[in-house]
């Protein structure tokens, strides 16, 4: 195994060492690791991808951690890649000043702030920005484009030179990477330093009880440590002397939510709507072992439908791509064991095109080279975009391809029309 990764033996939000394997995946090489043609040769390490149960507090984890230096200081990730993401974030900030109230000209602190561009909707709003970001060339092109940006890994000695040189924050965001850090504990300790003792913390991320009724299970991977959900949260901030006071249920990353918290006996009354999500969690058993193993089931008998009509296609001599050189990528052609079925792969974002797959090293092309190659086949690997990229490749259709969607449920795209 490599060395640059460990195994935690206990649960990163209690402490407990009650982990009992919920979710066995194939294990993959760094989700986003894509790599130009001159470093080919260098070894791409795999790492375990299994997801663990804590059994105190329902927190659902993975326990190999690999070195966040290696995942993120060299990241290529920026938010206005994502497709929809700048407008979800306009109506993200709408909701937290809506919601939340906070004076104008307040601090608002983004963690892992990336390109800056939820920052620049708070600014636009009359809000004071800050960023804290540990990719140092992101760091430098958002401070550069007007968003002031810490080129370091938030903690506690960051949040006190934040407090010295700009004062308490009124906001602070953490968007999709609550769930990524290993040292929840110490991240804590720093909001707790940074937050003004009237402010809310807002943490957003990827929900488990989406994840799981979506089939989002390739949104398991490396950079996620966490699989979130509101109980063991609430254990959580309380031991942190912070509370829960708003949800709300957004759609981005196949499912997602949002969690506002503040210092325990802050002025905002705890709403509703939080009782209520803990309800429907119960319904859903997520702190039972056995809805997991449901859900591999359910993954296992969507891989079987898809291998099935892979190797078909290639019994009968025809060629297959995919559709989306993303993260989600890795999880989902690495469980499902197609590495080795697909001539290779495109994508719209130009910063992956003329690069390499991780670990597989399937090339990376853009997308308009389906027209130019004309494969019989292409596979929607980036499955939760499949209607835009259906839409905006009709001519791939009329031409006599076809794609597969292979999740929620394996679907076959022809250009009649038709769909099995």
């Amino acid at each position: 195994m490599p060395a640059d990764f460990y195994q935690r033996s206990t649960c990163r939000a209690c402490a407990s060492t009650d982990l009992s394997l919920a979710l066995p995946l194939a294990p993959t090489p760094l989700c986003d690791a894509y790599v130009q043609k001159e470093r080919l040769e260098r070894k791409q390490d795999i790492y375990p991808l299994d997801l663990y149960l804590c059994e105190s507090c329902g927190l659902v984890q993975l326990v190999h951690v690999v070195d966040k230096e290696i995942i993120y200081r060299d990241y290529i990730y920026v938010t206005t890649s994502s497709m929809g993401l700048s407008d979800h974030f306009e109506s993200y900030v709408d909701s937290v000043l809506t919601r939340m109230s906070p004076p104008p000209g307040s601090l608002v602190v983004d963690v892992g702030s990336n390109d800056g561009t939820l920052l620049r909707a708070f600014q636009s709003r009359g809000m004071r920005v800050l960023g804290v970001e540990p990719s140092t060339e992101t760091a430098r092109a958002a401070t550069e484009n007007g968003i002031e940006t810490i080129a370091e890994f938030f903690d506690a000695g960051i949040a006190d030179q934040m407090v010295r040189d700009s004062g308490r924050a009124q906001v602070i965001t953490i968007n999709n990477l609550f769930a990524n850090i290993d040292d929840l504990d110490e991240l804590m300790e720093g909001v707790s330093a940074l937050l003004a003792e009237d402010g809310i913390f807002v943490v957003e991320s990827s929900y488990l009880g989406d994840l799981i009724d979506n089939m989002v299970f390739d949104f398991i991977y490396h950079e996620h440590l966490s699989y979130l959900a509101l109980k063991p949260l609430i254990r959580f901030f309380d031991r942190h002397n912070m509370e829960v006071v708003d949800v709300e249920r957004v759609d981005t990353k196949g499912g997602s939510l949002r969690y506002y918290a503040q210092k325990r006996g802050g002025g905002r009354a705890v709403d509703p709507g939080v009782g209520e999500l803990v309800a429907y969690e119960n319904s859903l058993g997520l702190d039972r072992l056995e809805t997991y193993g449901a859900f591999s089931d359910k993954i296992a008998g969507l891989r079987a439908n898809l291998v099935e009509a892979l190797s078909e296609l290639k019994a009968a001599g025809k060629s297959i791509a995919g559709f989306g050189g993303s993260a989600t990528t890795t999880t989902l052609i690495y469980h499902y064991g197609i590495t080795e079925d697909l001539a290779y792969i495109v994508d719209d974002n130009p910063a992956k095109q003329h690069t390499f797959s991780p670990g597989c090293h399937l090339p990376v092309l853009p997308s308009d080279e389906i027209y130019t190659r004309k494969p019989d086949t292409v596979v929607i690997l980036a499955w939760r975009y499949a209607e835009p990229i259906i839409k905006n490749n009709r001519r791939y259709l009329e031409n006599g391809g076809q794609f597969i969607v292979p999740l929620p449920e394996l679907r076959l795209v022809t250009g009649a029309g038709n769909e099995s």
